[in-house]
């Protein structure tokens, strides 16, 4: 078994903590659903959010799923002029027998344009 990190993204659009639960929710999900994974396979899972999020913590959303014994961090995201505004990137670390190369990264929606060398 290996730790892999696992990345993703997803766009909000709008900036309210109900709608934020449910966009992250989604993302986490397909991010277990896709690699494989459940939550005893987590090791970290390390959130960031564009300066124009400020409704709620995107971990809250984890914690809503059931993940709640995992090291969970919220940051925010440089603030770049032209960035897509609205996101919320995660990187999971996990313990997996999937190879780097098995690995789905998960990018939803307009988000699969910031990383089309590994969105799915």
């Amino acid at each position: 078994m290996a730790v892999r990190a696992v990345r993703g993204a997803v766009q909000l659009e709008r900036d309210e903590a109900g709608h934020m639960d449910e966009r992250v929710g989604e993302l986490l999900t397909a991010v277990l659903e896709r690699n494989e994974l459940v939550a005893d396979d987590l090791i970290s899972i390390w959130f960031t959010a564009t300066p124009d999020l400020h409704s709620d913590f995107p971990a809250a959303a984890a914690r809503g799923l059931g993940i709640v014994d995992v090291p969970l961090i919220c940051a925010q995201e440089l603030d770049i002029d032209g960035a897509m505004p609205r996101v919320v990137r995660i990187l999971v670390h996990v313990e997996t027998y999937l190879s780097r190369a098995e690995i789905s990264h998960v990018y939803l929606g307009a988000t699969a344009a910031l990383r089309k060398d590994i969105a799915q």
